[in-house]
């Protein structure tokens, strides 16, 4: 049984015919739906997972983030894992969710950290204006934070001191 709507194939129609192959396409809180998620157990182990569909309008030879460990996720167990969302090339080009996590091995905070690697991911990209990358980091001893390139990125987070809540990370922007 085909999955693809009559109404989805003439909005991609549409989009193509507007779209030159390689056009970036863009990402708005209607075609993407990264998920990146960090855990500690009560045992000090700490656990990752990203997961995405990507965005929408597939470009030709596009690959993105999420399924290239240290790019979209990174976990070390000594000392603290990081996930990433966004323009995903542009995270893959720094390794960035592996560089968020050798930043707090070299005692930088989690919000430092994803600060520090926002930083490197604007050095290396001329058109930083125009994506969103987001990193999310969790350390060993429990804390967390986040750092982004543009307001507007949310967070959840939940611990026995103060429950679950929605956190807005900080931007550069």
């Amino acid at each position: 049984m085909p999955l693809l709507t009559e109404a989805s194939k003439e909005r991609w129609e549409k989009w193509r015919e507007e779209n030159s192959e390689g056009t970036k396409a863009e990402i708005n809180v209607e075609n993407h739906d990264t998920i990146g998620m960090l855990a500690l157990d009560a045992n000090g182990n700490l656990s990752g997972a990203c997961t995405t569909s990507g965005v929408g309008y597939k470009i030709h030879g596009r690959v993105g983030d999420s399924p290239i460990i240290g790019a979209g996720l990174y976990v070390d167990n000594d000392v603290g894992a990081a996930t990433a969302t966004g323009w995903g090339e542009a995270v893959i080009r720094i390794c960035g969710s592996h560089l968020v996590v050798e930043y707090m091995r070299q005692g930088h905070s989690p919000t430092e950290a994803c600060r520090l690697a926002v930083e490197r991911l604007i050095e290396k990209n001329p058109d930083w204006k125009d994506i969103q990358i987001g990193f999310l980091a969790l350390n060993k001893k429990g804390e967390y934070g986040a750092y982004c390139i543009q307001p507007g990125f949310q967070y959840a987070a939940h611990d026995p001191d103060n429950g679950p809540r929605l956190i807005d990370g900080k931007s550069k922007r």
